[in-house]
């Protein structure tokens, strides 16, 4: 069987990611564009009835994904995700088949529920080299479940034992979100077991994201950040605002720096949204998707997802 590997973007280092979370603070402070509606795309509604009346088609999915339009697969995960948890049945069948596998786990990960995540949980097991691993990790950072911190702590301390790098690093991404100064001790702690210098500075990293995100949430700034899907987005980048531990680095805008905030697909009963965000400075471009849910207490980060890194050609200065 084939291997989707299409969706499947290259990462971006994490040192690079601090410096996406530079691009959109800058844009929370500095630009009074306020995101877009919510509504979606004659294309994506259609393909959204689509999705939910009828059959799903293994061939005619993969021609999508596949497209090398990638306004069209967009098109496709943002109407799966406007459909709801009524695709989750189809989306569990998805996963029978390697053309569909990536884009039914990663729908399933954007859901986030119960159900949801007991689907993924069963692929930690899965034989097939498709990576599906790192789909349930990365669904589980915006729970405050004890057991599933567990989870992914677990992960991070075993991480010398991983094959893919790249699931643990969704793992420490998913812990990331958290504003807990009590996992950020945690994490230290993680770290003692690990020998990779790679994977040590990521949870350094994270580690310091969730101290300052924690100092923030204390202000009245940070007690405000549920009130809206905005304002936890921004509350989620806030951590680069502030320098790095022995730097004197004030996390200040770098020149030609610009964040885009190019969707948001909200879930049938209007408590989930899907936002895509492309970040850019002079040298690159990457793409970030982000999940927000609405609980109780306000809108928080569920889910964040690292996707495609598109390098800018560089002008040569002319030769004196």
């Amino acid at each position: 069987m084939e291997n989707l590997n299409h969706t499947q973007t290259k990462r971006i280092d994490w040192k690079r990611w601090r410096l996406a979370l530079v691009m959109l603070a800058a844009l929370a402070l500095c630009s009074s564009r306020h995101l877009p509606a919510a509504s979606v795309p004659a294309s994506v509604a259609q393909e959204r009835s689509e999705l939910l009346n009828q059959e799903w088609d293994p061939a005619k999915l993969y021609a999508v994904l596949s497209s090398q339009d990638p306004q069209v697969r967009e098109n496709l995960y943002r109407a799966a995700f406007a459909a709801g948890p009524a695709i989750i049945p189809k989306l569990e069948n998805a996963l029978k088949d390697d053309r569909t596998a990536e884009f039914a786990a990663q729908m399933l990960a954007y859901f986030g529920d119960a159900r949801s995540l007991a689907i993924l949980a069963k692929l930690v097991n899965d034989p097939r080299n498709l990576d599906l691993r790192r789909f349930y990790y990365g669904a589980l950072g915006g729970t405050s479940d004890p057991h599933e911190i567990a989870i992914l702590l677990t992960k991070v301390r075993t991480s010398d034992h991983e094959p893919d790098r790249t699931v643990t690093r969704d793992a420490i991404l998913a812990l990331s979100i958290s504003s807990d100064a009590a996992l950020a001790a945690r994490l230290h702690l993680a770290e003692k077991d690990v020998t990779d210098p790679v994977i040590q500075d990521d949870i350094e990293t994270a580690a310091t994201v969730i101290d300052l995100r924690a100092k923030y949430m204390a202000t009245p700034a940070g007690k405000s950040a549920g009130s809206s899907p905005e304002n936890a987005i921004r509350s989620y980048f806030m951590p680069a605002l502030q320098p790095s531990p022995g730097s004197g680095d004030a996390g200040q805008q770098d020149a030609g720096v610009e964040a885009k905030v190019r969707s948001l697909t909200w879930s049938p009963d209007k408590t989930r949204v899907l936002a895509a965000v492309d970040f850019e400075n002079p040298e690159a471009i990457a793409s970030y998707r982000m999940v927000l849910q609405k609980t109780q207490a306000g809108w928080k980060v569920a889910s964040v997802w690292l996707g495609e890194e598109r390098e800018k050609p560089q002008t040569q200065a002319p030769q004196k």
